[in-house]
C-alpha cells in the first residue's frame, strides 16, 4: 500500500529505506508465504506500509534548485547508465579468464544489490528510491520478454527434424535422468521443506527446470568461445534445442498442476486459455507472417511497419499469458517460434531489435535480479530453509553432467568431445533466470533461495565456461601430419581444391582460376564448391551436401543464390566431360566461425588447396581488400588452421568473363607471371603454375629473385628452390610458352622497382606470389612500411594487389600448407 504525499511538503519522516527493510525481516514479522517482487492482487499486497513523495514534472532543471533524484525518469536513465558501466567495466576485467557475457551482467547486478553496494543506506536512497526500483522491474520483465522472444526466432526447428538419433538419445538420456533423480531426492526430503516447496507441483516444476537444457545460453556461449561451427557446437545446439521440446511439455504439466492447488476450475480456464491461445497463434498468426513474406520484395528488407507490429505483438501476448495466469514468456517464445528464421522476416527482427536488447535492455533485468539477491539474506534463513533447495539444485547440476556424459559414452561419441558436450549442456542462463523469477512469484521459493539461484547459477557459469575452452579445441581434428599440396600430388593424381564462394559475383574469376589449372582426363580435377552464408536471423549453423540431401526443392526457396551458383558451376562442369567431378555444398555459419566448416570441409574431402576470393575496391590511391568474414576473420583463420595449403585469390579489374568453351587453334589468350623469391610458399606457387602451362593458352614468365649478398641465404631452403625451379625449367625447356629470368636485387627498393618495370614491359592477366616470401632478408628490406595488409597477403601479395603500377586482372597469393601438431 502507498500513501501519497504532495510534491511540496516536506517529508524528512519519510525513509526510502523502509521498502527495502522488508525483504530481509519478512519471515519474523509477517505472515507471508513467499517474498515477492512487486505488490500486486495475486497474494501479494502484504508488504509494510511505506510513505513516498509523489512525483511531478521536471520542468525547469537543476539551475533552479529541483533534485533530479526525486524524479523517476532522470532515477531511471541515472541506473541505466550506472549498469551499462559496470557491466562493460566487469566484462574487461573478466575477459582474460575467459569468462562468459552473462557472468559480467551477474556480478554487475550483485555489484549494486544488497551484497555490496547496497549496503549503504545512502546509496540507495540516491540511485535506487522505492519508485525507480518499479520502473526497473517492468523493464526489466520486458526485457525478458524480448530476449526469449528473439531467442524463439533464431531457434530452426527443422534441425530436430535433420538431427540424428544418437542427438535424440543423448537428448532423452540428459533429461529424463536427471527429472527423475531430482524428483525421487525431492520426494524424499519432502518433509524437510516449507508448505509451498512441498507440494508435488512445486517439486516438479523445480525438477523439469533443473533438467531441461534450455537453447539460448548454449547459443550465446557457443557463439563467444567460437564453436558454433564445431563437432561439439553442432551437436549441443541440436540436443539442446530436443530437450527444450521436451522440456516445454514437463513445463507446461507442472504448470497445470500449479492451477489445481487453487482448484479444479481453475485448471480447466488454464488448459482453455493455454489451447485457444495456440491454436489462435498457429492459425491466424502465422498465416499472416508468410503473407509479409510473400509481400516483401526478394533482397529488400521487410517493411518497418510490419516489424512494429511484430514487436507490438510480442507485448500483446505477454499480456495475454500473464493475464490467464501462464509464464509470461511462454507466449513472447511461442511467438519467435512460429517466425521463419532467416532473411528476410527473422534477419530483420533479429538485425533491428538485438542490439538494442542486449546493450540497454538487458541491464535492467540484471539490475533488477541484482537488487533482490541478497546472501545475508541466505545466512539469516540458515540451511534449514535452503538445505532442500540446495539439495535438489546440486543433484540436478550433477545427474545433468553425468546423464550426459553416460549417453554420449553409449553412441560412441570420444571421450574428450563427451566430457566438453557434458559440460557445454550444464550450462544455465538467461531463460533460467526468468524461470526463477517465476518460481517466486508462484510462491514456489523465496528470497533467499532465489539469491541461492543466482549465486550458484553464476558460480557454474563461471566455472564451466573455462574448462570447455581449455578442453575442447575446435581446431585440433585439422592438426594433420600428412602432405596435401599441389607439389606433393603426383602426376596423374587427381587435384582436389576447395574454392569458397561469397556471392555470384566472385563466380567467374574462380571459374576462370579452375579452367586455367588445365583438368584433362589424364589430370582430373576434384571441384568442392562451398556457398559461404552470413549467418543472420537464427542460430542454428547449418550445412547443407546439394548431392546428397533428399529435398533440392527446399533448398532452392531457402537458398536462392546457392542454386544459382551451383547451376552456374554444373554448366561449366558439362563443358569439361569427365575431366571435372563436382560437389556442391552450403554452410549458414556466423562469421567468427565459417573458417571452422571451411577447414573442416577441406579435412573431409583431402583437399590440396583452398581457395578464398578477394575483392580490391580503390577510393583514390588507397587500395583495400573488401571485408569478408567480419574483418579479416575468414582469411586469417583459414591461413593459421587450413590442413592444407591455401590460395587468396583476388580480382582487381573484373574483366574475367565465365568461360564455356575453351579458346581453339592453341593460340595463346592468358599471360601470367610467378614472382620467385623463394622459400616454401613460392615453391607451391611454381607447382600451380605448372599445372597452368599444360594449358595451350597459357603463356607463363617465371622471374626468380636473387640477393646480390648470398652471405644471408638460408642454405637448406636454397637447395629446394633450386632442385624445384631446375625440375620445372629442364620439364618446360622447350615449350616456347615459358620464359624464366632471374633477377639480382639488394634491397626492397630494387624489388619493388623490378615487379614495376615488369609491369610496365607488358601485362600479365595473373601475378602468382608467395605469402611468405624470399631466403635472404635482404630482398624484402624496407617494404615492410609500404604494406598496410601483410598480414594477410604478405608484403609481396599486398603491393602486387595494392599497387597502381600493377594492372592486372587478378593476382593469386599462395600459402603451402603448414603441418601442425
Amino acid at each position: 500500500m502507498v500513501r501519497v504525499f504532495p510534491a511540496g511538503q516536506p517529508l524528512k519522516s519519510i525513509n526510502a529505506w523502509a521498502w527495502r527493510a522488508h525483504s530481509q525481516a519478512y519471515h519474523t514479522r509477517m505472515d507471508m508465504r513467499g517474498a515477492k517482487f512487486h505488490t500486486s492482487n495475486r497474494g501479494t499486497a502484504a508488504v509494510p506500509l511505506v510513505c513516498v513523495r509523489a512525483q511531478g514534472s521536471h520542468a525547469f532543471g537543476i539551475f533552479y534548485g529541483q533534485n533530479p533524484i526525486f524524479v523517476s525518469y532522470d532515477m531511471v536513465l541515472a541506473d541505466l547508465i550506472l549498469m551499462i558501466f559496470l557491466i562493460q567495466t566487469v566484462r574487461f576485467l573478466l575477459k582474460p579468464f575467459r569468462q562468459p557475457r552473462l557472468v559480467a551482467e551477474l556480478i554487475a547486478g550483485i555489484i549494486i544489490g544488497p551484497c555490496l553496494l547496497g549496503k549503504s543506506k545512502r546509496f540507495n536512497e540516491i540511485m535506487f528510491p522505492l519508485y525507480s526500483r518499479f520502473v526497473l522491474r517492468t523493464l526489466g520483465i520486458f526485457a525478458l520478454m524480448l530476449f526469449v522472444f528473439v531467442s524463439g526466432v533464431k531457434m530452426d526447428l527443422t534441425l530436430i527434424k535433420r538431427s540424428g538419433k544418437k542427438h535424440l538419445y543423448i537428448a532423452m538420456v540428459s533429461v529424463m535422468l536427471p527429472f527423475l533423480t531430482v524428483m525421487a531426492i525431492g520426494l524424499i526430503i519432502r518433509k524437510l521443506m516449507d508448505h509451498e516447496m512441498a507440494k508435488i507441483s512445486s517439486i516438479g516444476g523445480i525438477a523439469s527446470g533443473l533438467s531441461v537444457t534450455t537453447f539460448p545460453i548454449h547459443y550465446t556461449v557457443l557463439e563467444e568461445l567460437n564453436l558454433l561451427s564445431s563437432e561439439v557446437g553442432n551437436m549441443a545446439l541440436s540436443i539442446a534445442l530436443i530437450s527444450d521440446s521436451i522440456g516445454m511439455n514437463f513445463v507446461t504439466v507442472f504448470e497445470a498442476l500449479k492451477q489445481v492447488d487453487v482448484s479444479a476450475g481453475t485448471l480447466v480456464w488454464y488448459l482453455i486459455s493455454m489451447v485457444v491461445l495456440v491454436a489462435f497463434l498457429f492459425s491466424a498468426i502465422r498465416p499472416a507472417l508468410f503473407w509479409i513474406i510473400d509481400h516483401t520484395p526478394e533482397g529488400q528488407a521487410v517493411h518497418e511497419s510490419y516489424v512494429v507490429a511484430i514487436l507490438l505483438g510480442v507485448f500483446v501476448v505477454g499480456f495475454l499469458t500473464d493475464m490467464f495466469g501462464l509464464a509470461v514468456a511462454f507466449g513472447p517464445f511461442c511467438l519467435g517460434l512460429l517466425i521463419p528464421n532467416g532473411p528476410p522476416l527473422g534477419a530483420t527482427l533479429v538485425e533491428k531489435s538485438e542490439t538494442i536488447l542486449k546493450e540497454i535492455m538487458m541491464p535492467f533485468t540484471f539490475a533488477f535480479i541484482g537488487l533482490h539477491t541478497d546472501f545475508s539474506a541466505m545466512t539469516e534463513a540458515g540451511w534449514r530453509t535452503l538445505g532442500p533447495l540446495f539439495t535438489m539444485v546440486i543433484s540436478g547440476y550433477v545427474s545433468k553432467f553425468l546423464a550426459t556424459m553416460i549417453g554420449a559414452f553409449m553412441v560412441a561419441v570420444p571421450s574428450r568431445d563427451s566430457l566438453a558436450l557434458s559440460l557445454v549442456l550444464s550450462l544455465r542462463g538467461q531463460v533460467e533466470l526468468a524461470l526463477y523469477i517465476h518460481w517466486v512469484d508462484k510462491n514456489m521459493i523465496r528470497l533467499p533461495g532465489f539469491s541461492m539461484m543466482i549465486f550458484l547459477t553464476t558460480i557454474l557459469l563461471a566455472t564451466l565456461t573455462p574448462l570447455i575452452s581449455v578442453i575442447y579445441d575446435p581446431s585440433k581434428p585439422y592438426k594433420v601430419l600428412k602432405r596435401r599440396t599441389i607439389q606433393h600430388t603426383p602426376p596423374g593424381e587427381e587435384v582436389r581444391i576447395l574454392v569458397c564462394i561469397r556471392d555470384k559475383k566472385s563466380v567467374p574469376s574462380l571459374v576462370n582460376l579452375l579452367e586455367v589449372t588445365y583438368p584433362t582426363l589424364q589430370n582430373p580435377l576434384s571441384v568442392y564448391a562451398f556457398h559461404l552464408v552470413e549467418l543472420i536471423g537464427r542460430a542454428n549453423p547449418v550445412f547443407i551436401d546439394h548431392d546428397n540431401d533428399p529435398d533440392p526443392d527446399d533448398l532452392s526457396i531457402r537458398f536462392p543464390d546457392s542454386e544459382a551458383i551451383r547451376n552456374a558451376l554444373i554448366l561449366y562442369q558439362e563443358n569439361r566431360d569427365e575431366s571435372v567431378k563436382l560437389h556442391f555444398f552450403t554452410a549458414l555459419a556466423a562469421k567468427r566461425t565459417m573458417f571452422q566448416d571451411v577447414c573442416k570441409l577441406a579435412l573431409n574431402s583431402k583437399a590440396t588447396i583452398i581457395i578464398l576470393p578477394l575483392e580490391r575496391q580503390y577510393d583514390g590511391e588507397m587500395g583495400t581488400a573488401e571485408q569478408w568474414g567480419g574483418g579479416q576473420t575468414l582469411n586469417t583463420e583459414v591461413l593459421s588452421h587450413a590442413p592444407c595449403s591455401v590460395g587468396l585469390l583476388i580480382d582487381k579489374a573484373h574483366r574475367w568473363h565465365l568461360p564455356l568453351t575453351r579458346c581453339s587453334g592453341g593460340t595463346t589468350s592468358h599471360d601470367f607471371i610467378v614472382l620467385f623469391l623463394g622459400g616454401p610458399d613460392s615453391r607451391e606457387c611454381l607447382a600451380y603454375a605448372d599445372h597452368m602451362v599444360a594449358n595451350p593458352n597459357v603463356s607463363l614468365t617465371l622471374v626468380r629473385f636473387l640477393s646480390s649478398n648470398p652471405e644471408g641465404d638460408d642454405e637448406r631452403q636454397k637447395k629446394l628452390d633450386d632442385g624445384l625451379v631446375t625440375w620445372f625449367w629442364v620439364k618446360n625447356e622447350a615449350n616456347e610458352r615459358v620464359i624464366y629470368r632471374e633477377v639480382v636485387v639488394k634491397d626492397g627498393a630494387d624489388t619493388a622497382a623490378a615487379i614495376k618495370a615488369m609491369a610496365e614491359e607488358k601485362f600479365y592477366h595473373l601475378w602468382i606470389v608467395g605469402r611468405k616470401q624470399g631466403i635472404n632478408e635482404s630482398l624484402l628490406e624496407g617494404l615492410s612500411t609500404w604494406t598496410d595488409n601483410q598480414e594477410e597477403l604478405g608484403i609481396i601479395g599486398d603491393y602486387v594487389s595494392s599497387s597502381d603500377f600493377v594492372d592486372a586482372d587478378s593476382v593469386l597469393v599462395v600459402q603451402k600448407q603448414i603441418l601442425r601438431g
